[in-house]
């Protein structure tokens, strides 16, 4: 396993045994955290990668802006790794978060799981995003279009209206949930 330069240089990560989370503003290299992953006694590698798009709940959006709290949210994220890894007999979990701007297009977040065969890496996927959504200490700000402004959001937060409180002085910041 080689890992690239830009997993590498994460502002923020932990590993253990086949579990792999990072926190970084950099770009997110799918080939590295695929890398992380891949083993030779894996017959499947499953990589999800959420993207940022142009709308929610019909407003258009610009961008969004994430945020965490970084020792808590890596905590979390290797917890949430270790669980996934043990219940679904995988071979390697690779969890990476993007803070800071992420334009349109760009990818945010990045979950890459080997197993040896294919359903339990697809569960495993599945159930780290789901995961990772529901526990990490991430909050974006969805910047709209036009004189609309933002609004912050815990990472779980789906529904338009669910807000939370902009965070105090950006990393490292508590929010109110």
């Amino acid at each position: 396993m080689g890992p690239s330069s830009q997993l590498q240089a994460a502002d923020h990560q932990e590993e253990d045994d086949g579990c792999f989370v990072a926190l970084t503003e950099a770009h997110l290299d799918i080939p590295a955290i695929m890398d992380r992953v891949r083993s030779p006694e894996a017959g499947a590698i499953v990589l999800f990668a959420g993207t940022t798009r142009d709308n929610f709940g019909g407003k258009p959006v610009k961008e969004l802006q994430y945020s965490a709290y970084n020792p808590l949210a890596l905590r979390t994220m290797l917890v949430i790794a270790r669980e996934v890894r043990a219940k679904h007999g995988l071979k390697g979990i690779a969890m990476v978060h993007r803070l800071g701007v992420v334009p349109i297009g760009e990818e945010s977040i990045l979950i890459a799981v080997s197993a040896a065969h294919r359903q339990a890496a697809w569960r495993a996927g599945e159930e780290a995003l789901e995961e990772c959504k529901a526990r990490v200490e991430v909050w974006k700000r969805e910047e709209f279009g036009g004189d609309e402004g933002g609004v912050w959001r815990a990472n779980r937060d789906g529904a338009v209206g669910q807000k939370v409180a902009e965070p105090e002085g950006g990393d490292g910041a508590k929010v109110d949930q």
